[in-house]
């Protein structure tokens, strides 16, 4: 069995039991980690799934989803994918925290402006609902109070957190307009099966897939940096919530509610592998904020979200998922 097979599926209970029959949904992104994880719920649960995005690292994983390739700033092959789309998930970002600032101005037009020429799709098309993925690890900068909460600054000190932020308030905008409602997650640090560092994200994939191969994990700063984990399941879990959810607010926090330095994910794995790990530590970036920790507390209340995996589980079954085949993607 390998692990991009249509098997490796997400699987709680919503999974498989029809709840979405019918639903015509887009995933914008959806050959990418999050997108794939959700392109497999949504067919479990008995959507109708177009997928679109540069490319997809995990083919078979994708089973019962109607694939394209494409380019974001392509208006008319856009156009096809959201063209009878009750519902469109936007997970598509072309950059990450570490490069946005390399050229903001790249960012800006490959990111912002491209959501911009979907919004304009989503309205001409009759979209009912637009789901964005925000970034609550970005969005909001140093922060002065922990945890964060929504109603908190939003102060990015990366071009990608700023891209984001632009895209939120275009939303608000075209709902304001021209009443296209939308739904914002703004979600921490997320990990699990279909993850590979090749955008520059996601420690704990990449610290795994290193620790496996005798690699020498490498940390950039003094590894004091908290940060926010949440498995893959419980951001699906969200997304799929989000769907059916009405009203106000319309931005959320997403992640666990609980921070872990740098420094503890590796003694975690250590525990989780049972041996010590080789480190080295490298200059800090400017890119990093010094910890970033989300009040979950209103999408609890409101949306009924609550993170059920627990951190050692989560990297459990990470590290299953990655030994199982998962490594030769990475």
């Amino acid at each position: 069995m390998t692990p991009d097979s249509s098997s490796s599926v997400y699987s709680p209970s919503l999974s498989g039991l029809g709840l979405l029959r019918g639903l015509k949904c887009a995933v914008l992104g959806g050959g990418g980690f999050i997108g794939t994880n959700l392109c497999q719920a949504l067919v479990a649960a008995g959507a109708q799934v177009k997928a679109f995005g540069r490319s997809v690292s995990f083919p078979t994983a994708l089973a019962g989803v109607d694939w394209t390739p494409g380019n974001f700033q392509d208006g008319s092959a856009l156009a096809q994918i959201v063209e009878g789309c009750e519902i469109v998930f936007h997970l598509i970002s072309s950059s990450s925290p570490a490069t946005s600032n390399q050229n903001p101005v790249a960012d800006l037009k490959a990111n912002t402006l491209g959501s911009l020429n979907l919004l304009n799709l989503c309205q001409q098309y009759r979209v009912r609902k637009v789901i964005f993925i925000s970034s609550g690890g970005t969005v909001y900068g140093i922060p002065k109070q922990l945890p964060i909460a929504e109603s908190a600054p939003t102060d990015p000190i990366c071009a990608y957190g700023i891209s984001k932020l632009a895209i939120e308030k275009y939303l608000a905008l075209y709902y304001h307009l021209h009443g296209l409602d939308y739904l914002i997650l703004r979600v921490s640090n997320p990990y699990g099966r279909f993850q590979t560092a090749s955008k520059s994200q996601g420690v704990v994939a990449a610290f795994l897939s290193k620790a496996i191969n005798g690699d020498l994990l490498e940390v950039w700063g003094d590894g004091q940096v908290v940060r926010d984990y949440i498995f893959i399941d419980d951001v699906i879990a969200a997304l799929i919530k989000a769907i059916d959810y009405s009203g106000q607010p319309r931005i959320f926090n997403i992640g666990s509610g609980v921070g872990k330095s740098i420094n503890q994910v590796i003694d975690d794995l250590e525990i989780l592998l049972n041996r010590p790990l080789k480190r080295r530590y490298q200059p800090k970036r400017k890119v990093d904020v010094p910890v970033n920790i989300l009040d979950i507390a209103l999408a609890q209340k409101l949306m009924g979200f609550q993170p059920e995996v627990a951190w050692m589980v989560g990297l459990q079954k990470t590290l299953h998922w990655l030994t199982q085949g998962g490594l030769h993607n990475l």
